[in-house]
């Protein structure tokens, strides 16, 4: 089998909201050009420059659940009183073909995730360095009011009590040093042995086996 034979992987990068995780994830794509992000499936309505397959797959709820009923999905979750979810045949077809995918989606959607594809799945936690600095963080976006910023910090709380379900948990102090470390934990992942499914035989041919 070709030394470059690997399965790929589900990179999973969850954090509270205003943790830094959307800007971590567009530096690793910039970085890891053999790293594709997985396009969710929504029933929230799409925002100004979003666009079809590209941010996400727009569904109405009716069709997002034939979908479910249908096992078209991953995992899917309700969020803020929308669905979202993760289309099945694109993330195994990459899989196949030994790509790695990222994933932009919350503890719910990692723990579902695992179960639908054990052993492919790499979890990463984002931690704020304090709650803080996360509030600050939402309230310098300028994007919400003060009753969403109470819900968002409410959520996050939640959030960050399921720190424990992920592989590896990161404290962002740093951005650059954060995305680094993402890097790392990617190419670790990367030549863990289950990955590489050509190792038995190279390590024959090593020892004259």
């Amino acid at each position: 089998m070709n030394q470059n034979s690997r399965r790929g992987l589900c990179l999973v990068l969850s954090a509270p909201s205003g943790a830094g995780k959307s800007s971590v994830s567009r530096a690793l794509l910039e970085q890891e050009p053999e790293l594709r992000l997985s396009v969710s499936a929504t029933t929230r309505k799409p925002r100004p420059g979003e666009q079809e397959g590209v941010h996400y797959f727009f569904h109405e709820r009716e069709a997002f659940q034939r979908m479910i009923a249908a096992d078209e999905l991953l995992e899917h979750a309700e969020v803020f009183g929308r669905f979202y979810g993760t289309p099945r045949a694109p993330v195994e077809q990459a899989l196949a073909a030994g790509r790695d995918v990222l994933f932009d989606i919350d503890w719910q959607g990692h723990r579902l995730l695992r179960q639908a594809l054990p052993g492919d799945v790499l979890g990463i936690f984002l931690l704020p360095p304090s709650l803080v600095e996360l509030e600050r963080r939402l309230h310098g976006r300028g994007q919400d009011s003060a009753e969403e910023i109470a819900r968002r910090m409410s959520a996050a709380r939640d959030e960050i009590s399921h720190y424990g379900d992920f592989d590896h948990v990161l404290v962002n102090h740093d951005f650059h040093r954060t995305v680094e470390e993402v890097r790392a934990i990617l190419h670790a992942g990367r030549s863990a042995r289950a990955r590489q499914p050509w190792l038995s035989g190279f390590v024959s041919g090593l020892l004259g086996e």
